[in-house]
């Protein structure tokens, strides 16, 4: 697959006030559990890269909460069944271990295997530290010829 046919969607956050149990980065997790579920629901084979192993095991562990009537199976990389659930979490340079439609993106850059994706998923944390490293990812993808989509939450929510 070229990477022209590979298209990635940032999602804005809004400006929340962060507490001690909310950070920033809280947000973000949880927005991506919520589109893995969403994109299960469609079907869709999703890969959760993460920037490392305690990311992954954070990210496994906030699917785990879900209610469950609305349960994502999902599993670490390298564990579950052969072939994986329909939502895998990895923290590797080497990518998903099957064809997978969906790449979520929690790590710091852009993984080299984004471009074997249809569709990529991407965040801008609110806050400026994530806002940096956001912009050089876009910039990152773009270099890569992906096409680049972005949608403000705090204007254009998403409805689950």
């Amino acid at each position: 697959m070229s990477s022209s046919q590979t298209q990635a969607q940032f999602y804005l956050l809004p400006k929340e006030v962060p507490s001690a149990n909310n950070t920033a980065l809280d947000q973000v997790y949880l927005l991506a559990c919520q589109l893995a579920q969403r994109a299960f629901a469609q079907q869709e084979l999703v890969y959760i890269h993460c920037q490392d192993q305690q990311q992954a095991y954070a990210i496994d562990e906030l699917l785990w909460q879900f209610e469950p009537q609305s349960f994502v199976p999902h599993n670490l990389k390298g564990e579950g069944p052969l072939g994986g659930a329909p939502v895998e979490i990895g923290f590797d340079r080497l990518g998903a271990n099957k064809k997978r439609h969906l790449l979520v993106n929690l790590a710091d850059q852009v993984p080299q295997f984004a471009v074997n994706f249809e569709q990529i998923i991407d965040f801008v944390a609110n806050d400026d530290n994530h806002k940096a490293i956001a912009r050089d990812r876009y910039r990152q993808y773009r270099t890569l010829g992906v096409t680049l989509m972005t949608q403000d939450l705090a204007t254009q929510p998403i409805n689950f």
